[in-house]
């Protein structure tokens, strides 16, 4: 067993990045239905605003400066030189179809650069400006903090283009060394993949054309003691990174549940997940039992540990209605005994989401779909947005509201309203949210298909017009009746109780035009139980002794 002390991960972590708890799951050719690769993202935090970032390309004169600010609280850090021509990007894509996501594991304090000047949000960013490819995106990404000193703490990158999936870990190496230490290894095709919060990459192979790591990444871990052991046995997640419960089961769970979702046999694994047994460490990637869809791939950030050991809805704390939600902190203390709660794929306060899908035989206009979503995962509507976009939707642009600014025109809103409507009446609502939910992105699902054979012989220009138009017209539909769907789940539940539909969205009047008598909600049978357990003595109904 893997012993360290159990440093509360959580707390640890919550000090140091504003969008720190995420989860990226990967899907490579031969492991999807279409051979596309797929990378995705929830970008979870207290204080991030669901927004869609966008960037045209342009050309820059010789000497022209690059602002670099901090993608979590917009401090600003410095400039470096532009090069001569920027690509276009919308949210985590560009245009050429190169996508990347993060998640941040914090690691060894002591190498956070405080002299850096590229944190990972800018490092994303200025990426997918400059790179086309995602083996490009792997040295432009290197060359910039080796040059610039990298203002974060440790890092997992998905990296994605239409042929192949990388994963890079990297930390870097204080303030009194420039650069960064990393490792980076294509996920094979046919194989499924992950981060969440933990550096996945443990040993690797060191003379793999498939595996890229600096130089000194065993080196300078021997100098600062992490670790001792010969080259061939070295473990860049043992020795960069702190690996605790929380770390585990906080972080390995949440791609423990993505490959158990699609692949046999995980049982194995959780091992690892609970005790931290070195014997049983989960691989990098696993081989699925049949391909995944992008649906399938939405469906895997809705997760909340369904069905498996750690499933949120069957404890006391789910309440009467199976809410899958915990409320911060995570961590408790009960008479000495520190507790957690179970951190799932799918979270209330993520401000976007997304399933990148990168695809090799299409025109590069349509090259890549960012299936995009704000607010939670579980409950918005993933919207293809396609990567040759040449303006934001309305309800995803970036003023459209913020994070005090309530506005209706605004999908982040419009998306909130109706999960936290949820959260309180899981069970009962979830139905309803379903419904709408399915139906549209059954028939985004559809239009694609369609949309996409009637403009495949267009010119490129009117194919980019085409589709940004495409895009546009899903995100304000379905912001337009998610909102419709919102008002509906207020008017149905108001005050405990259900109105009575005539068909799913239609409430029943009596003859008399007045709104038919409600139904009663009630509890479910564990809350009453668990109701007389605690007071029953003073519940229990009797009959008072004088009246017998």
């Amino acid at each position: 067993m893997f012993k360290r002390p159990l440093i509360t991960f959580i707390a640890a972590i919550a000090a140091t990045s504003a969008a720190i708890a995420c989860t990226s799951l990967i899907a490579t050719p031969g492991a999807t239905a279409d051979n596309s690769v797929m990378i995705t993202y929830a970008a979870d935090s207290h204080n991030l605003y669901g927004e869609l970032y966008s960037k045209p390309a342009a050309d820059h004169a010789p000497g022209a400066m690059r602002e670099v600010r901090d993608w979590d609280t917009g401090r600003y850090l410095g400039e470096i030189p532009e090069i001569s021509h920027t690509y276009a990007t919308v949210g985590n894509m560009n245009e050429h179809g190169l996508a990347i996501s993060e998640s941040t594991w914090g690691g060894h304090e002591e190498l956070v650069d405080t002299t850096g000047i590229i944190d990972y949000g800018s490092l994303i960013y200025i990426t997918l400006e400059r790179a086309k490819t995602a083996r490009e995106a792997i040295k432009v990404m290197t060359d910039l903090v080796n040059k610039y000193g990298y203002a974060s703490s440790g890092e997992s990158f998905s990296i994605a283009d239409d042929k192949e999936a990388w994963i890079m870990e990297l930390i870097g190496k204080g303030s009194k060394e420039k650069g960064a230490v990393w490792v980076a290894r294509r996920i094979p095709d046919g194989m499924i993949s992950g981060h969440a919060n933990h550096p996945r990459i443990h040993k690797f192979p060191l003379d793999d054309p498939e595996t890229l790591y600096s130089p000194d990444v065993i080196d300078f871990a021997r100098k600062q003691g992490y670790y001792k052991g010969k080259d061939k046995d070295f473990d860049f997640s043992l020795a960069y990174a702190v690996t605790d419960f929380g770390a585990l089961r906080g972080c390995d769970a949440r791609v423990w549940s993505f490959f158990n979702r699609h692949a046999s046999g995980m049982d194995k694994y959780l091992q690892w997940i609970n005790e931290g047994d070195t014997e049983a460490v989960m691989p990098l990637w696993v081989k699925p039992d049949s391909a995944l869809t992008v649906r399938d791939m939405q469906w895997a950030m809705r997760d909340h540990f369904e069905d498996t050991p750690f499933d949120m809805t069957q404890d006391i704390g789910a309440g009467p209605f199976k809410v899958p939600y915990r409320w911060r902190p995570m961590t408790f203390t009960v008479d000495g005994t520190e507790y957690t709660h179970e951190r799932a794929i799918a979270t209330q306060q993520t401000g976007f989401t997304f399933v990148a899908q990168l695809r090799d035989q299409v025109p590069a206009p349509m090259k890549g779909i960012l299936w995009f979503g704000v607010d939670d995962a579980n409950t918005c509507v993933y919207v293809p947005i396609y990567c040759c976009v040449t303006e934001v939707p309305y309800c995803y642009a970036h003023g459209n509201g913020d994070m005090l600014t309530l506005s209706w025109d605004a999908a982040f809103w419009v998306h909130n309203y109706v999960a936290n409507q949820a959260y309180n009446r899981y069970s009962q609502m979830i139905p309803d949210i379903r419904r709408v939910q399915n139906s549209l992105e059954d028939a985004m699902e559809q239009a694609v298909a369609e949309t996409e054979a009637q403009v495949m012989s267009l010119p490129a220009d009117r194919q980019r017009r085409e589709l940004s138009m495409f895009s546009d017209y899903w995100a304000n539909r379905a912001t337009r009746e998610f909102k419709q769907l919102g008002d509906y789940l207020f008017v149905k539940y108001l005050d405990g109780n259900i109105k009575k539909e005539t068909s799913p969205g239609v409430f029943k009047r009596t003859p008399e035009g007045q709104c038919e008598y409600p139904q009663f909600g009630g509890y479910s049978d564990e809350y009453f139980r668990s109701v007389a357990n605690d007071a029953g003595e003073r519940l229990k109904v009797k009959q008072p002794e004088k009246i017998k």
